[in-house]
């Protein structure tokens, strides 16, 4: 049987950034089932108008005789002309786009075009709740949707089943379970050389390494990450005060998030705050980790958290908010029955952020110490006119870090190995799995594959 293949449409997998990362993963991980198509995105792209095979490249990273993958480079999403032109040229069996559909809006827009003879299908992200009716266009106007978590994939189904008159809702083959899958070859306990410790500065007797990881925006919560780490610091015993440090990967400076340097100084001016600015290979981040006892992440919403599952995944233990696709890395479990939380569940409970409703009532992976939300605020944008945003109490996460650091390093390392094995065996949050599930759910929308009549955006030109 011949493999169908496949034109993706995201950031250009060679790149660094999150999607382009997850892009690469997924790609080269279903070689053995499609061959593959990208419209490589990015801001400023140095080699639009390039087309680039890297075919042999995926031969030699595979082993797969037949593996095939062309990179078209292009700055910004696109646009609707040179989709056509690479339909025309690689007669694509469906296209696949990863990230927020309004960046494709333009595809939206000549979906009855599109869909008269390839499918549309899309694999998404979303935060937090309410549900995002203002997304069910975006929904409906696809043949096939891969949830990258299971409160995404409630949200989802829940949306999409509305009928708002088009007769047509989404049916449960549509709608498939993706969970993110972390490379377990790449992301893994390993020793740590000494002379990159140095040049992290981590040449001095430090007892206890936090590390944080994520851009410095307001949605990451940055400040309180360094507020928090101080107030763990005065829990601490004079004398030990200056054996723990915080690293921050991160830009300290950003435009759209603080000038953390300004932080530190005002509210943390004796903590050792290590801002590590130089970019990394996978190899190097994966030493990060392992330098780390534990990481953190606190964002007010978030899609999935992939750095976070990185660290887990190489065996560090983790403090995490209780938020969006956070939620699949805690192992959440109900106290009634202790079977996991599934992504079933999530169409009828929606999200298990708010700490009334759930914080005694589930249990969680020992690899983890969540903070509960204790303020939720509405947020939003013109194109994302609202969603939740979930704040933790700094006390609270002052004292997760205390809890960390109250273990014994092989205590630490104990839980965090346990995260692993949960990624690697129920929690199925491994980049196996991952493919598996794309791979699946792309060959089922294929072969289901019919037009209908749910054409929407296109008339908003």
């Amino acid at each position: 049987m011949a493999k169908k293949k496949i034109l993706l449409l995201s950031d250009d997998l060679r790149m660094t950034s999150g999607i382009a990362t997850v892009s690469k993963e997924f790609v080269s991980g279903t070689m053995d089932r499609f061959h593959w198509v990208q419209l490589g995105a990015a801001i400023k792209h140095p080699d639009q108008g390039k087309e680039i095979d890297l075919g042999e490249d995926m031969r030699k990273l595979t082993g797969i005789a037949d593996a095939s993958l062309k990179i078209v480079p292009w700055t910004g999403y696109g646009d609707a002309n040179i989709l056509r032109q690479l339909i025309m040229r690689h007669q694509p069996d469906a296209i696949l786009h990863f990230t927020d559909p309004r960046y494709w809006r333009w595809l939206y827009e000549i979906e009855a075009e599109v869909r008269e003879n390839i499918p549309i299908l899309f694999y998404h992200i979303w935060d937090d709740l309410p549900d995002p009716d203002y997304n069910r266009d975006y929904y409906e106007s696809c043949d096939w949707l891969g949830c990258i978590s299971r409160q995404t994939y409630g949200i989802v189904s829940r949306v999409g089943k509305i009928d708002t008159g088009t007769n047509i809702p989404l049916e449960d083959w549509q709608v498939s379970y993706v969970p993110h899958g972390i490379n377990s070859d790449t992301y893994k306990p390993v020793e740590v050389p000494k002379e990159f410790k140095d040049r992290l500065t981590l040449n001095e007797d430090f007892e206890f390494v936090a590390f944080w990881m994520n851009r410095n925006i307001r949605r990451k919560q940055p400040s309180d990450v360094i507020w928090a780490f101080e107030k763990f610091r005065q829990k601490l015993p004079k004398d030990k005060q200056d054996k723990v440090c915080l690293i921050m990967h991160t830009n300290p400076i950003d435009q759209n998030g603080t000038d953390l340097t300004k932080v530190q100084e005002k509210i943390a001016p004796d903590a050792k705050v290590i801002f590590s600015t130089e970019r990394v290979d996978q190899e190097k981040l994966n030493w990060i980790y392992n330098v780390a006892d534990v990481t953190i992440n606190i964002a007010g919403n978030e899609g999935f958290g992939l750095t976070t599952a990185e660290s887990i995944m190489a065996g560090t233990p983790a403090i995490i908010n209780v938020t969006g696709g956070l939620q699949d890395q805690l192992g959440l479990r109900k106290k009634s029955d202790g079977k996991l939380f599934t992504a079933e569940d999530y169409k009828k409970l929606g999200s298990l952020h708010n700490w009334r409703d759930w914080e005694d009532k589930v249990t969680h992976g020992e690899w983890v110490k969540p903070v509960w939300s204790r303020v939720q605020t509405m947020t939003g944008s013109v194109p994302t006119p609202y969603i939740i945003d979930d704040k933790v109490d700094v006390e609270e996460v002052a004292d997760a870090f205390k809890y960390w650091y109250d273990k014994t390093p092989q205590e630490r390392k104990e839980a965090g190995l346990k995260g692993r094995e949960a990624f690697l065996g129920e929690l199925g949050l491994n980049a196996k799995n991952q493919n598996k599930c794309m791979a699946d759910g792309i060959e089922k929308a294929i072969k289901n594959f019919k037009p209908k009549p749910r054409y929407k955006l296109h008339k908003l030109r």
